[in-house]
């Protein structure tokens, strides 16, 4: 192991031990209610000895579910849920981002009481099948968002990262890859809107831009 992996970081005003970071892995412990408990502030603990631990991907609405029993943070009791965990892993030394996670069409309408999940455009996933709350499921078509949904979205995610604050993390990730929502816009073969969030690179950038402006303003 490189010498360097080991010693002390300065990552904006966080001084981290070291240079390992946990990466998000979901662990589906959350229970039906999405609710952070003491077997993930275990886990959480466990590794605090890395310089920077990131959760797993965590919801930051309803309509952002689709996967069994991952966290959310978009109600008080999931907030306040959180806070032990925090408080654990800074008890060990540790520094602790959260994930914040909207799943997109990577989802199915059993998470959504019968609606269909949402995405940038009506293009269901060309994949074998995706594990729902009653079993396994094929993968559906999901609803093309309106343009003024938007901006319900980018406040999700501010509202998402404030309860993050507020709940004792060091700072959040916002999850925009592997074929999740704001992977779904960036990406031309997912995104074939006709509106200012779809067609050229800089508009399909655009909605992950907002999520992000909007979050540096906690």
């Amino acid at each position: 192991m490189p010498k360097q992996l080991l010693t002390t970081y300065t990552l904006h005003d966080l001084n981290l031990r070291n240079r390992v970071v946990l990466a998000p892995m979901t662990r589906g412990r959350a229970g039906k209610n999405r609710l952070p408990n003491a077997i993930m502030a275990e886990y959480y603990v466990q590794r605090a000895s890395a310089g920077l631990l990131i959760t797993e991907g965590t919801t930051i609405s309803a309509q952002a579910n689709g996967w069994n029993e991952s966290p959310g943070i978009y109600t008080d009791d999931m907030e306040s849920r959180w806070r032990p965990i925090t408080d654990a892993v800074h008890a060990k030394g540790g520094t602790i981002f959260m994930q914040l996670w909207h799943c997109g069409r990577a989802s199915h309408s059993n998470f959504h009481g019968g609606e269909p999940a949402v995405a940038p455009s009506a293009i269901a996933i060309n994949g074998d099948y995706i594990h729902t709350p009653t079993g396994k499921e094929v993968y559906e078509t999901p609803r093309a968002l309106e343009t003024d949904e938007l901006p319900g979205i980018v406040e999700d995610y501010r509202r998402a990262a404030e309860r993050a604050k507020q709940t004792g993390f060091d700072g959040v990730e916002i999850h925009s890859a592997n074929g999740y929502l704001l992977d779904e816009f960036l990406q031309s073969k997912t995104n074939r809107r006709t509106d200012r969030y779809g067609g050229s690179i800089e508009n399909r950038y655009r909605l992950l831009g907002e999520v992000v402006a909007a979050i540096s303003t906690v």
